[in-house]
C-alpha cells in the first residue's frame, strides 16, 4: 500500500523501533517494520506465527552460518537476525527521497584494520601454501576500512541510504537496515539466490572490461570478449554454482546466457542459472551458502582457508540479505506443508549477497573488502583493488569526497566482476551489435550441452535399476557428477568421505570417489587417509569403481604409478585428450598428476591413457575405470558420454 513518506521516513530515527528500507527498482521504496528475533539456525527462521499462518521475514544471515554445513569460519556470535514484518509500506521514490536527511556524516580515526604490506604477505602466503599446493582454485580474503561515528545509527543509516540512491545506481539491492545494537547500509550488485514460484535462480558473474577514455566501443570489447582468461574465469564460477544448483534442484539447473552486464565504466559478463525446486527456501539458501565469488572454490576448502588467513570474523560480509514472502497462493497452509517432501513451499524467496555493506555497531563504522586471489594474482594490484572497493563504498555513502574515489581507485590492478557501479549511461546497448552478441553466443560452443539444454526429471537411462554410492571428498562437483549419474539411470546416493561405511564400500552395486582439495600423498591428512583406504578396499574387492580427480589420482598410486605436482596448475582448463581410443573434450581442475614413461599403455592390470609427456588422463582395468578430469564440469563437451563409458566399463568388467 502507499502512505505519505514524511510522516512515516520522519518517525523512523525517533521511534527507536526496528526497520528496514529496501530499493528494488528504480520507482520505489520498500519500508518494513516488526520485531526482532535471533535465532540459531536457518531453519528456525519464523515464517509462520503460533498459529501457522505465513509471515513475511527479512533475515540478516551472517557468515558464521557455514557451521550448518560443517564448513570451517571464525565465529564471533554474530546473530541470524530476523525482522519478522508487521507493516510492509511501499513509498514513491522521488518523494521519499526528499524526506530523508542529507548532511554529510563525519569520520574519526579512520583507516584499514590490517596494513597495506601485512595485506600483500597474506596474499602471497595463500598463493605459495593454498593455491600452490592444490588447496583450490581461488580465494577471496578481506580486510576492514574501519572509522568511528558519532552520529545517531538511525540518522546515519537513513543518510547513508539516502546518498546510496542518488550516487549509486544500478544496484540489485539498495537497503539499511536498522536494529537495536546494528546497522547494515549497502547497494549490493548481485543477487545470490531467489526461489519463485518454485523455480531458483542464481547469477554467477566474472569478467570484468574497464572501459577505455571515451567509453566503451564494439571494437575495444572485443578484445576482452576474445580473452582465454576472462572467459574461464567465467566458466569456473559457473560451474561452482552449478555444484548447489545441482543440490537443490531436481533437474539440476539449466544455464542461459551469456550475457553483458554494462555500466557507465565496466561491462561484465554473466549467466543465469535455473532449476526447478520444491524446497523449503530455508534449506534452499542453506544449500547454496555461499557465493563463490566472495568466498573462493572449493567452497568448503575456501572456508578452510579463510579461517587461516583472515585475522577476525566476518560478520555479515559474503552472507545474504534474504527476504521471504508469503506466496499468494500459500492459502492458510501450516506449519508442516513445506519442505522437500510435500506440498509447494509457502514462501519465496530473495536473497542478494552482503557486499558493497556499511556496519555501524557502538559508534563504529566498518566497510568489509575482498580481493580475488588466483594464481598470478599481483599482491599490490590486489592492495589496490580493497582500495577501490572501500573507496567505492565509502564515497557512495558520502562519507568520503567523491573525488576520491578516482583516486583510490586507480590504485587497483583489477577490478572483480561484483565490484561496481552505475549503469551505462549510453543509449545505445554494445550487447545488440550483431558481432558482438555473435562472438558472445560463441562462448557456448565450448560447454557441455548437458547443462545449456533442458532435462527431464525422471530420466530412464541406458543404467536404469543401477545402484551408486558417490563419496564426497569434499568438493560439491559430487552434486554435478550424481545429477549425471541419476540422468544415466542410477540411483546415486552421496555420502560423506568421513561417513563412508564399511557395507558401503562392499556392498554398493557401483562406488564413485569423488573429486577434492589437497595433495593425494599427504601423510597427515584424516581425509586422504581415508579416501586411500577407500579406493584401495574397492579395488581389491573387484567391485565396480569409478575414481574422478583426486581419488583418479589416489587410485592411480594404488596400481603403482607415481604422482607429481604439475608445473601449472590446471583450474578451469579445457583440454582434449584421448580416452582409449577417442578423444574427449573435458574440464580440468587439478594440480597434482599421476605419470608413467612417455609411451606406456599398461601398468600391473591397468590400461593407461597418457599424453606424450606421461600425464595420465584415465585408468581402466578389471572392474573399475578413472578419470583425472571433472565429467560434470560444464567444460566437459564430451563429459555425458565419457562418463557412460567408464561407468558401463567398470560395471561390466567386475568379476
Amino acid at each position: 500500500m502507499n502512505a505519505p513518506a514524511a510522516s512515516l521516513l520522519l518517525g523512523l530515527a525517533a521511534s527507536r523501533a526496528p526497520f528496514a528500507l529496501i530499493s528494488r527498482d528504480a520507482e520505489t521504496i520498500e519500508v518494513l517494520t516488526g520485531d526482532v528475533h535471533d535465532v540459531d539456525l536457518l531453519a528456525d527462521i519464523p515464517l509462520h506465527d503460533a498459529t501457522g499462518t505465513p509471515r513475511e521475514v527479512l533475515a540478516l544471515v551472517p557468515f558464521r552460518q557455514v557451521r550448518e554445513r560443517g564448513f570451517a569460519c571464525h565465529d564471533d556470535g554474530t546473530p541470524l537476525r530476523c525482522l519478522v514484518v508487521d507493516d510492509h509500506v511501499v513509498l514513491p521514490r522521488e518523494e521519499a527521497l526528499t524526506d530523508l536527511p542529507a548532511s554529510p556524516i563525519a569520520l574519526r580515526n579512520a583507516g584499514f584494520d590490517i596494513d597495506d604490506e601485512s595485506y600483500a604477505d597474506i596474499v602471497r602466503r595463500v598463493i605459495a601454501d593454498e593455491i600452490g599446493r592444490g588447496e583450490g582454485a581461488n580465494f577471496v580474503i578481506r580486510r576492514d576500512f574501519t572509522a568511528d561515528v558519532d552520529a545517531d545509527p538511525a540518522v546515519a543509516a537513513l543518510t547513508w541510504f539516502r546518498a546510496l540512491l542518488e550516487h549509486e545506481r544500478g544496484a540489485y539491492w539498495t537497503f539499511a537496515v536498522v536494529t537495536d545494537g546494528h546497522v547494515a547500509v549497502g547497494a549490493s550488485p548481485e543477487a545470490h539466490v531467489s526461489a519463485r514460484e518454485g523455480v531458483v535462480t542464481m547469477n554467477p558473474i566474472s569478467g570484468t572490461f574497464r572501459h577505455p577514455a571515451g567509453g566503451a566501443t564494439a571494437e575495444t570489447l572485443t578484445e576482452f570478449l576474445a580473452s582465454t582468461k576472462e572467459t574461464e574465469e567465467l566458466f569456473m564460477v559457473v560451474d561452482e554454482e552449478l555444484k548447489m544448483m545441482s543440490a537443490v534442484c531436481s533437474d539440476g539447473g539449466r544455464i542461459t546466457g551469456p550475457h553483458l552486464k554494462e555500466m557507465s565504466r565496466l561491462t561484465h559478463t554473466e549467466y543465469v542459472l535455473r532449476g526447478r525446486s520444491r524446497l523449503d527456501p530455508r534449506d534452499i539458501l542453506r544449500e547454496t551458502m555461499f557465493a563463490p565469488t566472495v568466498t573462493g572454490s572449493p567452497m568448503q576448502n575456501a572456508c578452510t582457508v579463510i579461517t587461516r588467513h583472515e585475522r577476525a570474523p566476518r560478520g555479515y560480509y559474503s552472507g545474504v540479505a534474504a527476504l521471504f514472502t508469503p506466496r499468494a497462493d500459500a492459502g492458510d497452509t501450516r506449519i508442516g506443508d513445506t519442505g522437500a517432501g510435500g506440498g509447494a513451499p509457502t514462501h519465496d524467496l530473495d536473497a542478494p549477497i552482503l557486499i558493497r555493506t556499511a556496519y555501524l555497531a557502538d559508534g563504529r563504522l566498518r566497510v568489509p573488502v575482498g580481493a580475488t586471489l588466483v594464481r598470478h594474482s599481483d599482491p599490490y594490484g590486489e592492495v589496490g583493488e580493497t582500495h577501490g572497493k572501500a573507496a567505492g563504498v565509502l564515497g557512495a555513502i558520502g562519507a568520503i569526497p567523491r573525488d576520491r574515489i578516482a583516486e583510490e581507485a586507480a590504485l587497483a590492478a583489477r577490478v572483480d566482476a561484483v565490484d561496481e557501479d552505475e549503469p551505462a549511461a549510453a543509449p545505445r546497448r554494445l550487447a545488440d551489435d550483431p558481432d558482438i552478441a555473435a562472438l558472445l553466443a560463441s562462448r557456448n560452443s565450448r560447454l557441455a550441452a548437458f547443462w545449456l539444454n533442458p532435462q527431464s526429471t525422471a530420466p530412464v537411462g541406458p543404467l536404469h535399476g543401477r545402484g551408486a554410492v558417490v563419496v564426497d571428498a569434499e568438493d560439491r562437483f559430487t552434486t554435478m557428477l550424481a545429477h549425471q549419474l541419476r540422468h544415466l539411470g542410477l540411483d546415486a546416493r552421496i555420502v560423506p568421505w568421513h561417513r563412508v561405511t564399511a557395507e558401503d564400500v562392499r556392498d554398493a552395486e557401483l562406488v564413485v570417489c569423488g573429486p577434492g582439495p589437497g595433495d593425494p600423498r599427504d601423510p597427515g591428512s584424516e581425509r586422504m587417509r581415508r579416501m586411500r583406504e577407500i579406493v584401495t578396499e574397492r579395488r581389491a574387492s573387484g567391485r565396480p569403481l569409478l575414481a574422478v580427480c583426486l581419488s583418479h589420482q589416489i587410485l592411480s598410486h594404488d596400481v603403482g604409478l607415481e604422482l607429481a605436482p604439475l608445473a601449472t596448475p590446471h583450474q578451469g582448463l579445457q583440454k582434449t585428450v584421448d580416452v582409449f581410443g577417442m578423444p574427449a573434450s573435458i574440464g580440468f581442475y587439478n594440480t597434482f598428476t599421476a605419470r608413467v614413461a612417455p609411451g606406456t599403455t599398461r601398468v600391473d592390470d591397468a590400461e593407461v591413457a597418457a599424453d606424450s609427456a606421461g600425464d595420465v588422463y584415465a585408468l581402466r582395468g578389471p572392474g573399475y575405470a578413472s578419470v583425472q578430469g571433472h565429467l560434470e564440469s560444464i567444460l566437459s563437451r564430451d563429459g555425458m558420454v565419457t562418463l557412460e563409458r567408464l561407468v558401463t566399463h567398470a560395471l561390466k568388467t567386475a568379476p
